[in-house]
Formats: C-alpha cells, sequence, structure tokens
C-alpha cells in the first residue's frame, strides 16, 4: 500500500473526536485492513467494570470504515451504512483490538467486517463481531 493512502487514513483518524476521546490509536493499515486499539478507561466502563459496547462498537466501526477507506479513490470518504454486531463476551481486559476488513468492495457499497479483542497481558480473547456496509461519499 502507498505512502499516500495510509497518509490519508492517518489524517482522517487523526480529525475523529470521538477516536481521540476514547483514546484509541491506529495500530495498522493495509490494503483492505485496518487495525484500532483502545484502552478501557474509566470513563468507557459499563456498570460492572468491563468495557462498555459502545466503546466495542465505536472501534470496530471504524476500523471497518477504515479498511474501506484504503480501497477507495481519493476524493472520496467513506460513511457507515448499516452495522450489525454480536457480543461474544465481556469487555474484560487492558484493552480492546478491532480488525477491520473489506468482504466485498463495490463501487457504490463495501461490505465490511470487524472482529474485537479483549487483550489482557498479550492474551487476546475474542469478544465481538460485526458486519455492515460502507458507502463511499464525495468529500
Amino acid at each position: 500500500m502507498s505512502a499516500q493512502i495510509e497518509n490519508r487514513i492517518r489524517d482522517s483518524f487523526a480529525r475523529q473526536s470521538m477516536m481521540q476521546t476514547l483514546g484509541a490509536t491506529l495500530a495498522d493499515i493495509a490494503k483492505g485492513k485496518v487495525e484500532i486499539t483502545a484502552p478501557i478507561l474509566d470513563g468507557s466502563r459499563q456498570q460492572q467494570g468491563v468495557a462498555h459496547a459502545g466503546l466495542t462498537f465505536a472501534i470496530g466501526d471504524s476500523a471497518a470504515g477504515y479498511s474501506a477507506l484504503t480501497l477507495i479513490p481519493e476524493g472520496m470518504e467513506v460513511m457507515t451504512t448499516e452495522m450489525k454486531i454480536n457480543l461474544l463476551a465481556p469487555g474484560a481486559g487492558d484493552h480492546l483490538v478491532a480488525r477491520g476488513r473489506v468482504i466485498k468492495p463495490g463501487r457504490r457499497l463495501m461490505v465490511v467486517q470487524s472482529d474485537i479483542f479483549a487483550v489482557t497481558d498479550g492474551a487476546e480473547r475474542h469478544i465481538a463481531m460485526m458486519v455492515g456496509t460502507m458507502i463511499p461519499v464525495d468529500l
């Protein structure tokens, strides 16, 4: 993947105040794939002390969206048109990792997927999976 595309993804991610609020960072960018990590901060926990599903959804959605953005032409962005999440286990750990990828690229719609893991002392536990659709839009 070109440095130009990677810079485009990083610049777009830097403009997402929600990701900044959550402490999320881009961990990896490849053609059709993006990985985002986020700490489980006190402000992003639910009442039982584990990561809130909103944190899980937010980084999973962004990882899927940015995986789609790696494949579309310059001068366009993507937006989520629909997203389904299956919560598989509590988000107990030190931080979360969302790995997004493109399942089916298209000019009008792109099918994407994210798998989200809770990480404790380097060990990953699969806590959620998401499948959705992104739409390319003009800037």
